[in-house]
């Protein structure tokens, strides 16, 4: 082969968004020499984890490549230098400086507006926690409409809008004080967002449906026809917000946990 590549050498310096099934193959159902094929050097001295390091013109999978391939390879290879005295994961940092400053930038941002908006909702439902619809009796603080199903389902509403708020809060915090490690974009960073997000849909949803139930004790006794109204305004928001943010957390747990390029995927990286 040229410049001294084998056909591994090829198959792994090639897009692996279009050969992943071929790759698979040449990697698991190499005979015994296996190990001599995956530890050759072409003329550059670039084994596997070298050219892999370089590959790729899907972003997302260029990191998945090198890990994936690593797992094929002995120790030794997994560190060795090239002639230009470099491993492969100082060749993955220096050939994707950009891959790092796009991902840090894109997750700053989306933490920061998941920040204000959860800052947004604990500040609302505390508010509306120790101000109940309706007041407290003036003998003994309990509040007037505590016997009824609404004032229930507003109360078990507002304190778990408040507790997925805060935790939204805090994993995008997290997110926003992280160092942004190469390594922290496969897991790591991926999964706070994904649980801060998902923590803030069921904050906002119940956060809505605490409202409805304020607005049925204030108004519905003597209406019962408001719950319609209420019924279909609460579903409004719900539904849009499912609609706009359910394909991130689709695509995000979707490349996060699934099935990565060789086998089903075993994500064994702690949250934090």
């Amino acid at each position: 082969m040229s410049n001294g590549n084998t056909s591994l050498h090829v198959a792994v310096g090639y897009d692996t968004s279009k050969n992943q099934g071929f790759l698979k193959k040449l990697l698991e159902y190499i005979p015994e020499e296996k190990q001599t094929l995956l530890n050759v050097l072409n003329s550059d001295g670039s084994t596997l984890l070298h050219v892999a390091a370089i590959a790729g013109n899907t972003e997302a999978a260029e990191l998945v490549t090198l890990i994936e391939v690593k797992k094929f390879v002995g120790p030794i290879t997994s560190t060795q230098n090239n002639y230009a005295d470099e491993t492969p994961e100082m060749v993955f940092t220096r050939e994707h400086v950009d891959l790092v400053i796009k991902g840090e930038k894109w997750m700053k941002a989306t933490a920061d507006s998941y920040t204000i908006t959860a800052a947004l909702i604990v500040t609302i439902v505390f508010a509306a926690a120790i101000t109940v619809p309706g007041g407290n009796n003036q003998d003994t603080g309990i509040p007037i409409h505590n016997n009824n199903i609404a004032f229930t389902m507003f109360a078990v509403s507002d304190a778990i809008s408040l507790f997925t708020a805060v935790t939204s809060l805090l994993l995008s915090l997290t997110i926003l004080t992280t160092r942004f490690y190469e390594k922290d974009f496969l897991y790591r960073l991926p999964s706070r967002l994904i649980i801060g997000l998902a923590a803030l849909f069921i904050s906002t949803a119940a956060m809505i449906i605490a409202f409805g139930a304020t607005l049925f004790l204030v108004f519905g006794h003597d209406n019962s026809w408001i719950l319609i109204p209420i019924g279909v305004l609460t579903c409004l928001p719900i539904t849009l917000f499912v609609t706009l943010q359910l394909p991130l957390i689709v695509d995000l747990t979707g490349a996060t946990y699934g099935p990565s390029i060789f086998n089903k995927r075993k994500p064994d990286k702690c949250l934090f």
